[in-house]
């Protein structure tokens, strides 16, 4: 805990901004795409939301916001705690940890959930963006 005592917190808000902010351009620029990868057309996804509260429809943004806090809170505590910054460092680790956790884990979710490769694609290379994003801010901010 002697990390988050001392934990920087403009480059931790500053990367997880930045990396949802990336979110909401991929998926607005592939939004037909991903749609269709799940098997939807924005008709049906209007027809699911419409009895939905406007707190129940914008949920999934915050959450994907504070799962970044998170994220980049780990990341700056992983760079923190093996003593290497740069860009580079952070861009290396962004990746591993997208390699070896992300991917890994979207992969056999969908792959049991029986979604589209091409689902699992769309949203795993989302989180290789995201996780290259935060270590690069982390990785470039950070002590």
């Amino acid at each position: 805990m002697a990390q988050l005592q001392n934990l920087d917190w403009l480059p931790v808000i500053v990367a997880a901004a930045a990396a949802w902010i990336f979110g909401a351009i991929y998926y607005s620029a592939l939004g037909k795409i991903w749609l269709a990868a799940q098997g939807k057309t924005r008709e049906l996804v209007r027809a699911e939301n419409a009895g939905k509260s406007t707190a129940a429809k914008t949920f999934p943004f915050i959450l994907s916001l504070i799962a970044e806090i998170v994220m980049a809170i780990a990341m700056s505590g992983i760079l923190f705690h093996i003593g290497i910054y740069g860009l580079e460092a952070g861009l290396f680790s962004g990746f591993m940890i997208w390699l070896g956790f992300i991917l890994t884990t979207v992969v056999v979710n969908n792959a049991f959930a029986f979604r589209s490769a091409k689902l699992t694609a769309i949203d795993s290379l989302h989180w290789l963006g995201v996780m290259l994003i935060i270590g690069a801010i982390i990785g470039a901010m950070g002590r």
